[in-house]
């Protein structure tokens, strides 16, 4: 009964095949104090027995080790403690622009007063209906309020598409006041050395101007003037808002009047 037993361990030990990849993991493992789990199939649990029944000899019993130690780096690859991450996509965020520049700021106002905006009874109201476009020659121009605005804050933007290149530009934007409104700032989309800036208090309203240096040009192209404010808590009626284009291009001279309404 031992020869018998002997033999198969024999056989059982010629046929093994060492995975050395395997190996090397669990001493990595080992080594860096990994608490995983051994798996041992049934057969590493049923040699010790038959060993210590058959009582083998020595040479016997250390065949019988390289067989259980076989049948354990047999067991099905499958790395204990395997981990998958996950990357969280980034969030999609406004992209900011500075203040008073060629690009605009991030939408952040201040409160103003606490009472609901109410519209001034004296301001301007162009005879173009609010938010739509009009155009004259090579010149035409859409005032809408961002979407992004606040009860606190807001940004009235004026389009402005030019089919030929201008020799001189002004742009008027008025924000009527409405109840604590303060400018804090301005942007366009054009190079900012190419235009003189201010925003000032006048007749009731925040007067944001742009004017084309001398011996700048504005090419053809859509561009954007941006008039930023705070104002007073609650949804501001944009409506008594308006602008004002004049500019000049190699065929002639065009003017442009309207006014702003909120996006949709």
């Amino acid at each position: 009964m031992n020869e018998e037993i002997g033999r198969r361990l024999r056989e059982a030990a010629e046929a093994h095949q060492p995975d050395r990849d395997r190996m090397l993991a669990r001493v990595h493992r080992g080594m860096a104090g990994t608490d995983a789990p051994r798996r041992r199939p049934g057969i590493a649990r049923s040699w010790p027995k038959v060993v210590l029944a058959g009582s083998a000899a020595a040479g016997i019993l250390a065949v019988a080790g390289l067989a259980v130690a076989g049948s354990v780096q047999t067991a099905p690859a499958h790395p204990d403690g395997e981990t998958t991450l996950s990357v969280p996509s980034p969030s999609t965020t406004p992209s900011s622009r500075p203040t008073g520049g060629s690009a605009p700021p991030p939408a952040t106002g201040h409160p103003g007063r606490t009472t609901t905006a109410r519209p001034s009874p004296g301001s301007p109201s162009p005879a173009a209906p609010a938010g739509s476009r009009v155009s004259d020659g090579p010149l035409s121009a859409q005032g809408s309020v961002d979407p992004h605005s606040t009860v606190y804050w807001a940004q009235s933007a004026l389009t402005l598409d030019v089919a030929q290149p201008l020799t001189a530009l002004t742009v008027e934007v008025r924000i009527a006041q409405t109840g604590g409104v303060q400018s804090t700032g301005q942007w366009q989309t054009g190079p900012a050395d190419d235009f003189a800036v201010t925003a000032q208090e006048s007749d009731g309203a925040v007067v944001y101007r742009w004017e084309l240096k001398p011996g700048r040009t504005v090419p053809a192209g859509e561009h954007l003037f941006a008039a930023q404010y705070n104002h007073a808590a609650g949804m501001r009626d944009p409506d008594p808002d308006s602008y004002d284009v004049k500019a000049t291009s190699a065929a002639g001279s065009y003017a442009l009047q309207g006014r702003f309404s909120r996006a949709k």
